[in-house]
């Protein structure tokens, strides 16, 4: 059976959709992931789809989206909050997991990536772990 993720942070606009990439990249066809944030940009930031497009992702066919679009999918087995602080949701889920990375979108590219890299070790050894 098919793991469900919900990544989310404030915007859903950098490392929530990242990730979400990453469950995809990572997990296959055994993981269904979602992202969404607290407080949606309703853009995914092109310095995320450019990041991406380096790895041969193409992010810009995401959508930022609202917590409340994605509730329809619950219960997950995980949600993953990116260290939003005092927004971060209550979703039905077997286990919540706060991961503290620094929000990249002022970052210049090269640390950028860096950010990028983070969240894929990051997804991958989630995924390794369900």
């Amino acid at each position: 059976m098919k793991k469900k993720l919900l990544f989310v942070c404030v915007e859903n606009s950098n490392r929530s959709q990242m990730s979400q990439a990453f469950a995809f990249i990572h997990g296959g066809d055994g993981i269904e992931a979602y992202s969404a944030g607290s407080k949606p940009s309703g853009i995914v930031n092109p310095k995320a789809i450019a990041a991406m497009k380096e790895i041969g992702y193409d992010l810009s066919t995401h959508d930022s989206k609202s917590l409340e679009e994605v509730e329809a999918f619950a219960p997950f087995d995980a949600v993953i909050t990116m260290g939003c602080g005092d927004a971060c949701p209550w979703m039905p889920a077997k286990q919540f997991i706060d991961w503290q990375i620094p929000d990249p979108k002022h970052m210049e590219p090269a640390e950028f990536n860096k950010i990028r890299d983070l969240i894929s070790e990051k997804v991958k050894n989630l995924i390794d772990s369900l």
